[in-house]
């Protein structure tokens, strides 16, 4: 017979960790008599996190008599008591190899659902002082679980836990853990696991979005003929053109030296080259393909920026001829294969990648609406306005508008052009389809406001993809009181391990001695990060290498994708860029 042996609560509270503060509700205290469990808590329970912890589906958190035994012995621990884990009920006689997804169970006067395991997380990490834990509990399939609330009521310490029904499939919450987090899939598991109705939907949308790259390897593109594979780390590309389009964006354009074609990207895709642009250590930045994909060439077009010694060793110094190094194209921002109508959005020197994505529509004679909308400052800065004219006379549905925010009086009247700054108004008067899918490029701003302003037109926020020209957003769960800085060498006396080079931000540093991580190196510089479980579990870190390599401690559970690190749990084995 399964018992509940504890309900165990908490409230959110500020913690300092590694110099920091999270805000966390993993603090857990055992409660005396009757507790009133509801839809999104038990009473007297909270939690700091809500977009990983909390929440219908993960109402309560479910961990086991046996897994503290487990750990005990593991850990040579003596101390571990009742919420330790940071769970709301401890049971006895539910093991995670036994209770499926979709179970669903009567404690005292209420009835629960089980929806998912518990989500990977560094803070059980922190509250028990052992790091590892995260991992530790998927490789050893004892992650706990939550589960929803069907009936609320009291539940209280020595309750029967009765099962009332068994889920579909009859897949236990470590399989389901296991899916996730390991390799060497069961892809028969993973089709089933989608098909039960009470996973919860950031689990279930995960193990679509693994069935669908399944789905992608049974039927390979046929590869581009002519063209030669991508390449690893940094090469010489030629330089076969310098074009002015106005006066501070140049257009550079980009052969292989032996003649023979580059590899195609996918348009929207960018270009990170490595320059000797002042200092002794070269700098490197990333630049949208501006071009045609089918080329076999490259062209990338850069702004002058008055403080941006990059771009201006691009405009000031490179000539036809000369060699840059380039490392292969890259990016998620490109234009996906669709038959709806498609919303090509920018301002300034965002155009470029979008227009590579207009280049492609025109090279396959597409049949579908598209909408090319431009903002400019006036015609002397309006780029590419007659090379997109062509392209839009060669697509039968295409309609075009342009915005001038500060055009002058010899600008003239044209038809198609507003001249003030876009504007939801503005947007709702072009008639632009809902159901179109929407690419968007251009300042931060500019970026915001476009995408509220197509959100409010009727366009799902799924079909607006967004390009940054800068770092990623970071993901620091809990993280409480920082503000993002400028990135910067890290304080004390420089490295002196490798060169590890942040191409988003513009920074280059040397690693510095003892077992820090490449994050870690990443958050002492102020580099925006993306992290969850600390341990090479969740992939949430995952991150291009352009160039160089890496080694792990620890080893990640799941290797990462080729060209990629887990930067949590990797250090730089030699000079390293990274796309951060």
């Amino acid at each position: 017979m399964a018992t509940l042996l504890s309900v165990n609560v908490g409230m959110p509270k500020n913690v300092r960790w590694q110099d920091r503060t999270v805000y966390t509700g993993i603090w857990k205290r055992p409660v005396t008599g009757p507790a009133m469990v509801r839809t999104l808590n038990v009473d007297g329970d909270g939690q700091g996190d809500l977009a990983g912890h909390g929440g219908e589906q993960r109402a309560v958190l479910v961990y086991q008599i046996e897994a503290y035994a487990h750990w005990a012995d593991f850990l040579q621990r003596d101390d571990l008591r009742f919420g330790h884990f940071g769970e709301n009920l401890t049971i006895d006689g539910l093991t995670d190899d036994k209770v499926c997804i979709g179970d669903r169970y009567r404690i005292g006067e209420a009835e629960f659902e089980v929806t998912q395991p518990r989500v990977t997380c560094y803070r059980v990490g922190m509250r028990l002082g052992e790091p590892r834990l995260p991992a530790l509990l998927v490789s050893h399939r004892r992650p706990g679980f939550y589960m929803r609330v069907i009936k609320e009521g009291h539940v209280s310490a020595g309750d029967e836990i009765v099962r009332t029904a068994v889920g579909p499939h009859e897949l236990s919450v470590a399989d389901i853990d296991t899916l996730l987090y390991l390799p060497d899939r069961d892809i028969d598991q993973l089709r089933a696991a989608v098909d039960i109705p009470a996973l919860s939907p950031g689990w279930k949308q995960s193990f679509d979005d693994l069935l669908a790259a399944v789905d992608a390897d049974l039927e390979p593109a046929p590869p581009r003929v002519g063209a030669e594979p991508g390449w690893d780390g940094f090469r010489p590309l030629r330089v076969t053109a310098i074009v002015a389009e106005t006066p501070t964006i140049t257009s550079l354009y980009f052969a292989s030296p032996d003649g023979r074609p580059l590899p195609a990207p996918t348009a929207g895709q960018y270009l990170t080259v490595r320059v000797p642009a002042g200092g002794q250590t070269p700098s490197v930045r990333a630049y949208s393909l501006s071009s045609s994909p089918g080329l076999g060439s490259y062209r990338i077009s850069v702004k002058r920026e008055p403080h941006g010694s990059v771009s201006t060793w691009l405009h000031d110094q490179l000539r036809v001829g000369a060699t840059v190094d380039a490392a292969k194209p890259r990016g998620d921002f490109v234009l996906a294969p669709d038959n709806r109508p498609v919303v090509l959005v920018s301002a300034g020197v965002g155009a470029t990648p979008v227009l590579a994505m207009l280049h492609q529509l025109a090279d396959e004679r597409s049949t579908r609406e598209v909408w090319w909308i431009q903002a400019a400052r006036g015609r002397a800065d309006h780029a590419f306005l007659a090379e997109t004219r062509d392209l839009l006379a060669a697509l039968p549905h295409a309609r075009h508008h342009t915005y001038y925010t500060r055009a002058r009086p010899d600008d003239g009247q044209e038809t198609d052009t507003t001249y003030v700054r876009p504007t939801a108004h503005s947007l709702s008067e072009l008639g632009l389809p809902r159901h179109a899918v929407a690419y968007l490029c251009g300042p931060d701003a500019f970026m915001a406001e476009m995408r509220d302003a197509l959100t409010a037109l009727g366009t799902s926020p799924e079909d607006i993809h967004t390009e940054v020209f800068g770092a990623l957003a970071s993901i620091t769960p809990g993280i409480r009181g920082e503000r993002p800085g400028t990135p910067h060498p890290p304080d004390g006396r420089p490295g002196t391990g490798p060169q590890v080079t942040f191409s988003r931000s513009g920074l280059t540093v040397r690693a510095r001695a003892g077992s820090e991580s490449l994050l870690e190196l990443a958050e002492a510089c102020d580099v925006p990060t993306r992290w969850s479980c600390r341990t090479g579990v969740c992939h949430t870190c995952s991150t291009a290498v352009l160039s160089g390599g890496v080694g792990y401690d620890p080893e990640p559970l799941e290797p990462p994708r080729e060209g990629e690190a887990l930067i949590c749990c990797s250090r730089a084995k030699d000079d390293i860029v990274l796309d951060l």
